[in-house]
């Protein structure tokens, strides 16, 4: 299901610190970033922090420009996002600056939390996700029901760390800030447990006024049939290979991307890449690889078009070639209609052989952008 493009914001001392120990907040961006902040939350259609952070810290997570919320009121938009916690317990302190500053306020907690945050009073939408926090749920909720396309998170450093662990961040943003702590009780950003591997992709660094703000994004594509933030990004990347495709009436145009199980980009191809009036996507791709390369087996293959099942102009199809290839996983945004092959299935054939295939439908549209004239 769609999720919101889930951003995670968050300022570090330079040995890996959220904070110190005193009774005072440690104020470790500057000025310059603050507003940089502030033009963030700006940006986005909700803020999430975990009731900790409201317990340690009593965030008021406003836009704090009148500019920058007037922009927003003229967009059509609330003045301020909405702002959202999460509490398994529902134990919330509902004298916190949070419940009573800014605009609507959401509470997504268990079932048992759930009894306790309204018997609070809170002015606040309290949601309860089930007998446990599900953090999959809590992003389709935002999504589907209030309408929440770009989401910002300001922590607290366990939130950080579970939306990284299940490889639902879409971004993080960080900032180094020239100070240490060294106090091994201070909290820090992440924890320790069992992350995606791979290397983040560096998007962005630049100095904000003392400190340096860093932008990364994940590359390593999820596992079996569960979405990850990096496959989307590496799904938009087959739908733009899509549109390099030269023009035919004949065929779909599609792009695809074999990424390894660290994030590695191995191959890309697209619909008659090279002047061959009749390759497809995966095709292209797998085909400058080495069919003996031990990272195929752990790899995915991105796909803007669901592989072929049957075809005319090769003896392969792209489903059997993914087969033969050894992978054993597949990200596409659409499925094949029946334009040129009635009742086209490469998901039910590479399904049946044991092959995860997973339908990120959010990406359709821009798959479909080259192949408009084909669908009258």
């Amino acid at each position: 299901m769609p999720y919101p493009y889930v951003l995670l914001s968050a300022a570090v001392s330079l040995d890996g610190f959220l904070d110190d120990t005193g009774p005072e907040r440690l104020l470790l961006s500057s000025r310059a970033d603050f507003d940089r902040v502030d033009e963030v939350r700006a940006s986005v259609d909700a803020i999430l922090v975990g009731a900790g952070t409201i317990r340690a810290d009593n965030p008021r997570l406003l836009v704090n420009s009148p500019e920058r919320r007037a922009v927003r009121i003229a967009e059509g938009r609330s003045a301020y996002p909405l702002k959202v916690t999460v509490s398994g317990s529902g134990e919330l302190d509902p004298a916190a600056h949070f419940w009573h500053t800014g605009g609507d306020k959401a509470v997504y907690t268990t079932d048992k939390g759930a009894a306790r945050a309204r018997g609070l009073g809170l002015a606040a939408d309290v949601v309860a996700l089930g007998p446990d926090l599900d953090w999959r749920a809590l992003l389709e909720h935002l999504h589907d029901v209030r309408g929440v396309r770009r989401l910002m998170v300001e922590g607290g450093g366990t939130v950080h760390t579970q939306l990284l662990r299940q490889g639902l961040a879409d971004e993080l943003q960080l900032v180094l800030a020239p100070l240490f702590v060294g106090d091994p009780d201070a909290p820090r950003l992440f924890g320790p447990g069992g992350y995606q591997g791979g290397r983040l992709r560096l998007l962005e660094t630049r100095a904000v006024g003392d400190v340096v703000l860093m932008r990364y994004e994940p590359t390593a594509p999820g596992t079996g049939r569960l979405p990850s933030a990096a496959d989307r990004h590496w799904l938009w990347l087959a739908c733009q290979l899509a549109a390099l495709c030269p023009p035919s009436r004949t065929a779909f145009s599609v792009g695809a991307v074999v990424v390894a199980a660290d994030g590695t980009e191995l191959a890309r191809g697209h619909s008659r890449e090279g002047g061959d009036p009749v390759v497809h996507a995966e095709e292209a791709a797998l085909a400058k690889l080495d069919p003996a390369d031990p990272r195929l087996p752990g790899a995915t293959v991105y796909s803007s078009l669901e592989p072929c099942a049957r075809r005319a102009s090769r003896p392969a199809p792209c489903a059997r070639l993914i087969l033969d290839a050894g992978v054993r996983r597949v990200v596409t945004a659409w499925r094949e209609p029946d334009t040129f092959v009635t009742g086209a299935d490469g998901t039910g054939l590479l399904a049946a052989n044991g092959v995860d295939v997973v339908v990120l439908a959010e990406h359709e549209k821009a798959a479909q952008a080259p192949n408009r004239h084909l669908l009258g």
